[in-house]
């Protein structure tokens, strides 16, 4: 069973038919594609509200980004392995596989007992997020041509959207009344309902493209992107930026890295194409998904740290903060989805997108202690203006700019970079974060009054390890004496300053790379126009709108109809189901 598209009647048998739309079994498709980015896009908000009480609980504040990082390390060395492979061997069954990995991993998580058997099952959920998130996108590639494709990626991006709404307020609510390990166990029935409806419904005719998997890139990246990425986590908390640990890993981590590029330059089948990278608007598309991705993902992380420490919310109340942000971020994504499919232009959405994501982060930055909720609110709502207007764009740009058998390597290069970012971002946020608090808190509890301070050595005192596990627990808080509260939710105010103020620059770099972007026209086919030369009737330079020698990127069908044999043609009629429809094959390529 394959996918199909509601088609207009045809003007001849070999020129692809005109997209109005998905029939039923797209639809469907569709419908299981969402599912599955749903219960994966679920597993990174539901647990923001409850990590304030697992490291409370197992300990490891010192470490807390690990709960995150783990995920989005695993994750960003999967994606582009998945993608390579998907267009090798067909995409339904790492579809599959990945959703069943997730929900084994989220089985471990909430059975944890310690805190890095935690970082474990997360690493085990981020290899199934690794092959959902890519491949949902990429099986919309191969349904829907480009110029179509906003408004259902659009409805793709408010999935995000929903389960940021959903995801924090169902964990803020499960970790006040139920306990944190509940916030893992609520995604395995919707994951469970979802790899029925897809195994039932997502059938794709396999993969005409074979070739050799690259053993080696994968054996090069893998361990180079682990030590960048550790020596990033682990650099200015557990180890000195200058540490012989930290030099050592990165410079290590470079060798591997150098010799992948080498790699990708001499295989049959890069697991990379370095060729798509050097591609201007691939280029450009890639590194601002990954600079947006290190301020969107690490501002994310720590809202909810702000709210309970700063503004001493319940963890439900800080999931309900994140509403505006993610209702703002569904509503624009569809919109601007829509604004694409009917006028093919998206350049002025990224540029504008960038514009307000500044905004947005200049207004989280000016936060000071003692603002209202509506302050942080304010912020949350521009900056998910900003993520609406761009985000799922720099896919559907990323995608039009290739051929459809390169589509699973394309888009995961975009997913991969992204995770990147947001990898980065998760630890070098983490890590000004745990640096100011060492230091903010302890100045502001020196400035207390001199009757204060002498009350408070002689009781003892209280270590600066105590107060920071404090502070992201109500119940420690609360043991402590009544004056020193102020101070250690201002210190983290402080300390939250500078997590904000570091995210601004990477929103401001998203948009000077968006300005750079230059528009090429959506295709109005699934196809480029090079892949379709060679079909019976079909003239290649006519298909291509010159000599056949221009890139494929820069070329939507254009030419005249070609003339077929009317035999052909009734044959092709004859294929057509009763209700006019043209069934358009889901290569797995």
């Amino acid at each position: 069973m394959t996918a199909s598209t509601t088609t207009a009647p045809p003007s001849d048998a070999t020129s692809p038919a005109a997209f109005t739309g998905l029939d039923r079994q797209g639809k469907l498709v569709f419908v299981g594609l969402m599912l599955g980015m749903f219960v994966a896009s679920l597993s990174q908000t539901v647990v923001g509200p409850a990590m304030p009480r697992i490291v409370a609980e197992l300990g490891g504040v010192e470490h807390y980004n690990w709960i995150a990082t783990a995920a989005m390390l695993v994750s960003a060395v999967a994606v582009p392995v998945v993608g390579k492979l998907s267009d090798l061997y067909g995409r339904r069954w790492f579809y599959l596989g990945g959703l069943a990995v997730f929900m084994i991993g989220s089985i471990l998580a909430g059975l944890a007992q310690g805190f890095w058997f935690l970082v474990f099952a997360r690493a085990v959920q981020g290899l199934g997020m690794g092959t959902l998130m890519p491949l949902s996108q990429t099986i919309i590639g191969d349904i829907i041509p480009p110029r179509q494709r906003g408004k259902y990626q659009g409805i793709m991006g408010a999935v995000f959207g929903v389960t940021s709404i959903a995801g924090p307020l169902i964990g803020g609510a499960i970790t006040d009344h139920l306990g944190w390990r509940w916030a893992f166990f609520l995604t395995l029935p919707i994951g469970v309902i979802a790899f029925a409806f897809i195994l039932r419904f997502l059938h794709l005719e396999k993969a005409q493209q074979h070739g050799k998997v690259d053993y080696w890139g994968i054996l090069t990246l893998t361990p180079g992107l682990v030590l960048a990425l550790l020596a990033t986590t682990w650099g200015g908390g557990d180890y000195e930026w200058t540490s012989p640990v930290i030099l050592g890993m990165y410079a290590i981590a470079a060798l591997f890295l150098i010799a992948f590029v080498v790699i990708e330059t001499k295989v049959e089948e890069p697991l990379l194409p370095l060729h798509l990278l050097l591609r201007p608007i691939v280029a450009l598309s890639v590194a601002a998904s990954f600079v947006i991705a290190v301020a969107m993902f690490g501002a994310i992380i720590y809202i909810p740290v702000y709210a309970q420490g700063v503004m001493g919310v319940s963890a439900t109340n800080s999931g309900m903060i994140l509403v505006p942000q993610s209702l703002a971020m569904i509503l624009t994504s569809i919109l601007v989805g829509l604004l694409i499919s009917r006028t093919g232009r998206y350049r002025p959405f990224l540029v504008l997108g960038g514009v307000v994501m500044v905004a947005g982060y200049l207004l989280l930055a000016n936060l000071s202690y003692g603002d209202s909720q509506w302050h942080l609110t304010l912020a949350m709502i521009v900056i998910g203006l900003g993520l609406g207007l761009s985000m799922q764009v720099y896919t559907l740009v990323v995608q039009n700019a290739v051929a459809r058998r390169e589509l699973g390597t394309a888009t995961a290069a975009i997913q991969f970079f992204r995770n990147i970012g947001s990898t980065v971002g998760t630890a070098v946020l983490g890590t000004v974060m745990t640096a100011s608090m060492t230091t903010a808190i302890p100045e502001r509890i020196a400035a207390l009054p001199a009757e204060q301070l002498a009350a408070l050595q002689g009781s003892g005192g209280v270590d600066t390890g105590t107060l920071e596990n404090a502070v992201l627990d109500p119940s420690a808080l609360a043991e402590l004496p009544e004056f020193l509260v102020d101070p250690i939710r201002s210190g983290l105010s402080d300390a939250m300053h500078d997590v904000f103020l570091t995210a601004v620059p990477f929103a401001v770099i998203a948009l000077a790379l968006s300005l750079f972007i230059k528009h090429v026209p959506l295709r109005e086919t699934v196809e480029t126009a090079e892949e379709q030369v060679g079909r019976p009737g079909i003239d290649a330079a006519a298909e291509l709108g010159g000599t056949g020698s221009e890139p494929e990127d820069l070329h939507p069908r254009t030419g005249p109809v070609p003339v077929v044999d009317p035999e052909q043609a009734d044959g092709e009629e004859a294929r057509r189901d009763p209700d006019g429809r043209n069934p358009v094959g889901v290569s797995e390529r």
